[in-house]
Order: structure tokens, then sequence, then C-alpha cells
């Protein structure tokens, strides 16, 4: 094959391919001379570079599925999700702009860190096979290391680095271990290759066995109970705009990995999976909301409502089991997912964004974590307070925000599947949800204190960080008014199905599965 074939069928992941570019010229830059602007102007420049990529690519109406090299699959599902993560890096690029500037060690290689570890999300989106599955993985999560523990003077960052290296290099283990076990029963490494083999040969003891060692290290990722005891640590002790990549950016790559490996192999149509599916999120929403009411600090309230969102949002991949691929045409539709996916970054980015902003005044020896620092924010800044209630209220599912939308129809999907169980779980979550969500705005209304100790920068509004913020505000306002064009994109970004696994579905219909 000549090098223009190869460069031809590479342009599918053009978009990782700019973003990787993007990190060496970073290092170039770095390299030549050191300038904190230059290397953080040059790291937006390159995600911008990707992501209109993928709005041109959308815009010409190239739809049609590529397969890279049998390891990789672009369809409207993976360029829709890397597209949500190039903009949460975006807003994780902007917002470590503002808290980094006043380190007083090296600045520039944050962003060298950021960019490799987007490299292996966008990668992993796009995964079908275990061999892309697992680098990929590894790529995006071993510079997270750095990046946690990147502000290392404060203990509790080099803490949080050294705890997510143990414990996430355990999982990797684990999941490793787990593929094993199933390529020495199956005797493949593509996991589309043989869609329905999972489904079929799910009772022997080797691949239920794999298959649980790679659930667990799912779970772990996804931060789903009981294996979400790192999360709160990490989130309260990382930089806040490092808790915001981790929350956005690294779990949309693992969900997405993770919808496409229980469809493209078949195993989302056995019913023993989809029970330990239904334990994990009735787990995680019961785990979540009930820690979450304890906690006086905001970052470990938001760490804990992550552990309850994806518990919702495996309610929503359970849920559509029934109502969406088994009625699959060659590709089905996530819509509940996606649109869960897309409220949740936004709401995420806004309420991380708020911590950021009170944090990044600060030479990195404290953070805006407890909730005793927002004491009468409102009366300092009224409408950093008016953001924050937006993205409080987006998390709590009130009408009129994004967030509100995302349950709604995680609640449709249930109902539509018949999962009475689930539909009663996701609004008993909620309505315990609501109370440390509402404790959050109140405390923020309260008579402030004579000399508060934290406190935004004048004119934060101004700077990108901060118009970053007010925007994800907007768009989650605007989301819940006018939901309708994030729902027909979550509709066009169908999940390609292959035609063995179509065979297979339809042939499991046809006998009387349901």
């Amino acid at each position: 094959m000549n090098f223009t074939m190869s460069f031809a069928e590479l342009m599918p992941i053009a978009p990782v391919m700019i973003v990787a570019l993007t990190a060496v010229v970073v290092m170039l830059l770095v390299a030549i001379k050191r300038n904190h602007n230059l290397a953080a102007t040059a790291s937006v420049i390159g995600l911008n570079l990707a992501a209109l990529y993928i709005i041109f690519v959308v815009l010409a109406g190239q739809f049609a599925p590529a397969n890279v090299m049998n390891l990789f699959i672009v369809d409207p599902f993976t360029m829709l999700y890397q597209f949500v993560i190039i903009v949460a890096a975006l807003a994780c690029c902007t917002l470590s702009h503002a808290y980094i500037e006043t380190y007083k060690d090296n600045r520039e290689e944050l962003y060298i860190l950021m960019l490799a570890s987007v490299t292996g999300a966008l990668l992993m989106v796009a995964s079908t096979h275990y061999a892309s599955f697992f680098i990929s993985l590894e790529l995006m999560s071993i510079p997270v290391y750095g990046l946690l523990a990147y502000t290392h003077q404060r203990s509790q960052s080099l803490e949080a680095g050294v705890k997510y290296l143990v414990l996430s290099a355990t999982a990797s283990a684990m999941l490793l271990m787990g593929m094993a076990y199933i390529y020495a029963y199956t005797g493949t490494l593509n996991f589309v290759a043989e869609p329905g083999k999972l489904f079929t040969t799910f009772s022997q003891p080797a691949v239920v066995l794999g298959l649980a060692l790679i659930i667990f290290a799912v779970a772990f990722k996804l931060s789903l109970a009981p294996f979400h005891k790192w999360t709160p640590d990490v989130y309260a002790g990382a930089p806040a705009p490092i808790a915001t990549f981790l929350a956005t950016v690294a779990k949309v790559a693992m969900i997405g990995l993770f919808v496409r490996y229980v469809l493209s192999s078949g195993l989302i149509l056995s019913d023993s999976f989809v029970i330990i599916l239904t334990i994990l999120a009735v787990l995680s929403i019961l785990a979540g909301n009930l820690l979450a009411v304890r906690q006086v600090n905001l970052k470990r309230i938001l760490a804990y409502s992550s552990i309850a969102h994806f518990g919702y949002l495996l309610v929503a991949i359970v849920s559509a089991r029934n109502t969406d691929f088994l009625q699959v045409q060659g590709f089905a539709t996530f819509e509940s997912v996606n649109v869960y996916v897309i409220t949740y970054v936004l709401t995420t980015i806004g309420a991380f964004g708020v911590v950021t902003l009170m944090s990044s005044p600060y030479n990195n020896t404290d953070e805006a974590g407890s909730l005793a620092e927002y004491r009468g924010l409102f009366w300092r800044r009224p409408v950093l307070t008016a953001t924050l209630t937006v993205m409080m209220l987006s998390l709590a599912g009130i009408p009129l925000t994004a967030g509100f939308i995302g349950k709604f129809l995680v609640i449709k999907t249930a109902v539509a599947g018949q999962s009475w169980f689930l539909a009663a779980m996701v609004i008993i979550g909620s309505g315990i949800g609501l109370y440390y969500y509402l404790r959050v705005m109140v405390v923020m209304y309260m008579t402030p204190p004579e000399n508060p100790r934290i406190d935004a920068v004048d004119h934060w509004g101004q700077k990108v960080g901060g118009i970053m913020v007010l925007g994800a505000a907007a768009l989650v306002l605007l989301i819940g008014v006018y939901p309708d064009p994030i729902i027909a994109v979550s509709k066009v970004a169908f999940f390609a199905i292959s035609p063995e696994l179509q065979q297979f579905i339809l042939a499991l219909v046809q006998s009387g599965f349901n």
C-alpha cells in the first residue's frame, strides 16, 4: 500500500492526528522558549481545528462509517463523542490558563499532558479491538497521573495523584487480565468481528471471569459503586481544572467506549449482563446521592454527584436495549444516552468552572472547596452565584435546565422499556439529590462573613475562563428551554451495527427474545 492510500485510510481519525500534532508543537515551543500564553494559545488553536474538522465532516454529510486498520470505527456516534470531548478539553484548557497563571513552577507542561490525554480519549470512543481499547485507555489515563499531582507543593494534589496512580494501575491490570481470559477462549481480540459470541458463551467460567474483570475495571474508571471510593478524595485534592478534566473528558471517553463495547459485542443482549448493570446502576444512584448528603465540601459533593449521574446513564443504557437496540435496521440511536452525556458535560464544566474561578487567584495553597467559602457569595459576586445556581438546578434536574431534559429522557426510555424499578430509582435518586443541591444554593445567599477568605478576581467575566463558564450556563438554560437541536443531533449520531450483529439480533427477535 502506498503512502497516499495509507493517508486516505487515516483521514477518518484526522481529529486525533490534529490533537496529537498539537501536543508535539507545544512540546517544541516549550523546548525553544518557555511562554505560558503561547503554549496555552497553541493548545486551544489545535483543539479548535480538531472541532472544526468534525463540524466540516458533519456539514459535508459524510456519515458513512469508516473502518480504520480494523482497530477503530468512525461513525456519527464516534464523531459526537469526539466533539464533546474536544469541547470539554477546550473548557479545561481555558480554566487551567487562569488557574495556573500564578503558579511559581513550570506551567507549560500541563498543556502537553492534557493534549496527550485528549488524544487517548478521542481514540477510546472509536475503539473496536481489545488492543486499541487498552492502549487508548492507558494513553488517556497515564497523563492524568501527572495532571492530578501537577501542583505538587499542595500535599492534597500530590496525594490525589498517588491515589489515582495506584488504584488506576490496579484497574488497568484487572482489565488486561480480563481481556486475556476472553482471548484465551474466543481466540480473537476484535470484539466486533464475531458479534454474539460473548452472548452465547456467557456461561463459560473463563469468559465470565474475564468479563467480570473488565466490568470491574470500567466501573472503577466511571466511579460506579462499589468501585467509587477513590472519587471524592481525588476530586477534592486535584487542582480544580484537572478535576473538571477528570469529570468530563475521562468519563465521556470511558462511557463512549463502554457503550460501543457492550453493543458491538452483543453483550447487552445477555440478561445476566443486564442484571449486573442494573445492580451497578442502583448502587451508584443510592451511594452517590446518600453519601453526598453529608458532605460540606463542594468538590466532594460534585464527586458523589457524578457517581449518581453515571448510575442514571446506566439506567438509560439498560432500558435502551429494548426500545432502540432490538429494533435496529443497520444502526441504533441511543438518544437518551447521548443527550444525557451532553447535558452532564455542560453542567459539570460550569459547576467546576466556578470552583476554578474562585481558586485561581491564589498561589495553589488552598482550593475553594469548603461550602463555608461560598457563604454570602451572592453579595460579592452576584453573576457568579447565578451561574453556580443554574448548574446546581441543572444537576438536580429542575425544569427549564439542560439537566431536566436529560433526566426526563432517561425516565422516558426506562418507562418505554418497561423498566419500572429503574425509572423509580432515578426519581428517588433525584429527590435525594435535591436536598444537597439546594443546600449549596442556600449557603450562597446567606449573610456574608465580614472578611471572606477566598473570592474570585475582579472582572472575572471578562477573562477567557469566565466567558467560557458564562457560555456553559447560557447553553444549560438554552437546552432546557429549547432542547430540539440537541435531541436532533443525538438522533443523527447513530451507532453503526455490523451486518453480522444485525443478523444475530434479528434471529434472537424471531426466536421470541425480549
